[in-house]
């Protein structure tokens, strides 16, 4: 964009990485909109393809079939298509994010950067991140958070079990997840000095969507919604209210 002060006026979504995920993240963008009429709503396209090799697999060397290629030229026909800021709605891909950014002129919002952020104003100081055995390995959220000087609980070997087989085998199979058990790690992570439980993977945004969830857990798709709302200039409505306060502080209202 030429004028760093104008909203962009399109959005792209680099999606499939689960699709789920990506369709969810697109009707969140609309149902948080504050709109009167069609035309308040943010314009976005969505790129969904599902057959993006799978990226944990790829971060713990179970497969050699990179999804960085896939991504790049996502990202590069939503730019083509007239997209003026990226979204990636899928926390394991930001292991990539430098090489997908390498491969654009415009903009990638950060999911993990952005969370961080909220986690900041709220002078947390420890978190818990519920993620996939890709993203854990990757160290992704401790890279970006101890910058912030935020710590990172780790998880046991039985909560990371737990934690896979609730995303692969329940979530991305359309398989119902044990609730009572989910929510019982989150309020052991809590006990554990976690003042934030963070939804670290957009398929267990699904969960929250469905189920509520302690007042404590933050739902890292959210942020990045609220967060490109704020960049498009649209008015969000209907979060939590810490994510609302966070968007009206960074806004000095």
């Amino acid at each position: 964009m030429s004028d760093k002060n104008k909203a962009p006026s399109l959005l792209g979504i680099i999606g499939g990485l689960g699709p789920m995920s990506g369709i969810y993240f697109c009707e969140m963008l609309t149902s948080h909109t504050y709109a009167k009429k069609d035309s308040d709503h943010l314009n976005f396209i969505l790129s969904s393809r599902a057959d993006t090799p799978d990226r944990s697999s790829f971060i713990l060397g179970a497969s050699k079939d990179d999804p960085t290629p896939r991504m790049r030229a996502e990202a590069k026909r939503l730019e083509a298509a007239g997209a003026e800021l990226l979204v990636i709605p899928c926390n394991t891909a930001h292991y990539f994010y430098s090489k997908i950014a390498e491969a654009v002129d415009i903009p990638i919002l950060n999911i993990i950067e952005e969370t961080a952020g909220l986690c900041a104003s709220e002078s947390v100081k420890r978190v818990g991140v519920l993620a996939t055995e890709g993203t854990a390995a990757s160290h992704a959220y401790e890279d970006v958070f101890s910058r912030y000087k935020i710590a990172v609980e780790p998880l046991s070997p039985t909560e990371q079990s737990f934690l896979t087989e609730t995303i692969f085998e329940r979530i991305k199979a359309g398989r119902k997840p044990d609730i009572k058990r989910f929510t019982e790690l989150c309020r052991a992570l809590n006990s554990r000095g976690c003042q934030r439980v963070i939804l670290g993977c957009t398929e267990l945004s699904l969960i929250k969507k469905e189920h509520p969830l302690p007042s404590f857990v933050i739902d890292s798709l959210e942020v990045l919604c609220i967060s490109a709302l704020k960049i498009c200039k649209k008015t969000p409505t209907g979060f939590d209210d810490g994510l609302m306060a966070h968007f009206y502080a960074e806004k000095g209202i």
